[in-house]
C-alpha cells in the first residue's frame, strides 16, 4: 500500500484544532498509514499542547514540504509565530492564521507535494476578515480546484450512512428557489460517480429527500417535488443513475430506511445533517467531485472549550482514516481502468455466440 502525504490546517487557532490534530496523532500507528504535514506554527501548536495531559507528540518543524521525514510528524511554518492564542476568542490574528495555513496547504496540492488535505475547523463568519469570501472550506476548494463541473459536492459520510447536499451553507429562506432539475441532476451525477470511484460501490443506489412536509403531498404543501425533484430523479434514471424518492425526510429517518441506501441526497444543510449527527457525531465530511481528497471533522470550533482538554478528537481521526481509505480506492480504480482491452468480434472465440434476449414464456 502506498503511503500519502497528508496536509493538515488547524483552522481558527483559538478553536480546537490543534488540540484534536495532537491527539490524533498521539497514535503511532498512524504514521505507518500515512505522513502528516502540519500546516501552522510551531509556537501556537506549543501553546496548545501545554494545555494537554499525556500527549507525547514529537513535531519536527521544517521550512518547506521538500524537508518532512517519513515515520515522523512535521510541521511547514507557515504562519506568524507572533500570532497570540486567545482559547475561545475568534479574532483577526486567529483568521489570518487559519487562511494562510490553509492557502499553503492548496499550492502545494496544486504542485502535487502532498496528495491529500484534512482541515480542522474554521469560523466560516470570522474568515470573512481575510481574503477568504466564501460560505465554507466546500466552496473555497471548489474554487481553488476548479474543475469543469459547475460545484463540488459537500458529503458526510459516518458508520450507518452517506448524505449529500444539493444546497450547502444557505440561509433556509433561499433554499427553494436555487433547487432545480438542473441543479438536483449534477448533484446526482457527482454522488454516483464518488460513490462508485471512491468508495467502490458498482452500482450505487440514491434516496431523494423532499423539500416539502410530506412530500407536498400531491402539491398542496408546495409544488417542488411534482415540478423539480421528480423529473430531475427521472431523468437521472434515464442516465442509468439508481435514484428514487422523493422520500418525506421524516417517516424516511424515522423508518430506517436509510439502511436500504448507498447514499441519501438530501436538498438543504439541517434536513441531512441533523439526523446524520443524532446517530453518530464522529461523522467526516467530504467534499466530493474535486480532483484532490479533502475531509474534515463535522463539527465546528468549539471555542466554549477550547483550552480545556476537553476536545474529542475521533472525528478528526475518522476523517484522517476516511481520506487515506478514498485515496487508496482512487489509486486502484483508476489503475484497473487504465488501457482497458476493447472487445471486438476478432477477440472472439469462433464458436461464441451472442446470447438471444429472456423471453418470458405465455402462460395462456
Amino acid at each position: 500500500m502506498q503511503k500519502p502525504k497528508i496536509a493538515i490546517t488547524p483552522g481558527d487557532t483559538n478553536g480546537i484544532g490543534y488540540e484534536i490534530i495532537l491527539k490524533t496523532l498521539n497514535e503511532p500507528h498512524l504514521l505507518e498509514l500515512c505522513t502528516p504535514v502540519i500546516y501552522g506554527s510551531l509556537k501556537t501548536l506549543t501553546t496548545h499542547r501545554h494545555t494537554l495531559q499525556e500527549i507525547i507528540v514529537n513535531i519536527t518543524p521544517v521550512n518547506s514540504v521538500s524537508e518532512i521525514q517519513d515515520k515522523k510528524v512535521c510541521l511547514v511554518n507557515c504562519t506568524n509565530d507572533e500570532t497570540p492564542v486567545q482559547f475561545g476568542i475568534p479574532t483577526q490574528e486567529s483568521a489570518k492564521a487559519a487562511y494562510d495555513a490553509l492557502g499553503a496547504a492548496c499550492k502545494d496540492l496544486k504542485e502535487g507535494k502532498v496528495d491529500l488535505l484534512v482541515t480542522a475547523p474554521i469560523n466560516k463568519q470570522n474568515m470573512q476578515q481575510t481574503d477568504f469570501h466564501y460560505p465554507g472550506h466546500t466552496e473555497f476548494l471548489a474554487a481553488q480546484f476548479a474543475t469543469d463541473r459547475a460545484e463540488s459536492l459537500m458529503m458526510l459520510v459516518n458508520r450507518l450512512m452517506r448524505i449529500a447536499l444539493v444546497t450547502n451553507h444557505l440561509p433556509i429562506s433561499q433554499v427553494a428557489q436555487a433547487i432545480t432539475e438542473e441543479r438536483i441532476i449534477d448533484k446526482l451525477r457527482l454522488l454516483n460517480e464518488s460513490l462508485q470511484r471512491d468508495f467502490q460501490i458498482r452500482k450505487p443506489r440514491i434516496a431523494v429527500l423532499a423539500l416539502n412536509p410530506h412530500a407536498g403531498d400531491n402539491g398542496f404543501l408546495g409544488t417542488e417535488e411534482v415540478e423539480i425533484i421528480e423529473p430531475a430523479i427521472e431523468k437521472a434514471a434515464q442516465a442509468g443513475i439508481n435514484a428514487f424518492g422523493p422520500f418525506a425526510a421524516d417517516g424516511f429517518f424515522g423508518a430506517l430506511r436509510y439502511r436500504s441506501y448507498d447514499a441519501v441526497l438530501a436538498m438543504y444543510h439541517d434536513q441531512g445533517l441533523a439526523p446524520f449527527k443524532a446517530l453518530d457525531m464522529s461523522g467526516v465530511n467530504y467534499t466530493a467531485g474535486l480532483p484532490i481528497v479533502r475531509t474534515s471533522p463535522d463539527h465546528g470550533t468549539a471555542y466554549e472549550i477550547a483550552g480545556k482538554n476537553l476536545a474529542n478528537e475521533d472525528s478528526f481521526r475518522q476523517a484522517i482514516y476516511t481520506a487515506v481509505d478514498i485515496w487508496q480506492h482512487r489509486l486502484f480504480n483508476d489503475e484497473i481502468s487504465r488501457n482497458p482491452l476493447v472487445i471486438t468480434d476478432k477477440h472472439r472465440p469462433k464458436e461464441y455466440k451472442p446470447m438471444k434476449p429472456f423471453e418470458p414464456k405465455n402462460e395462456e
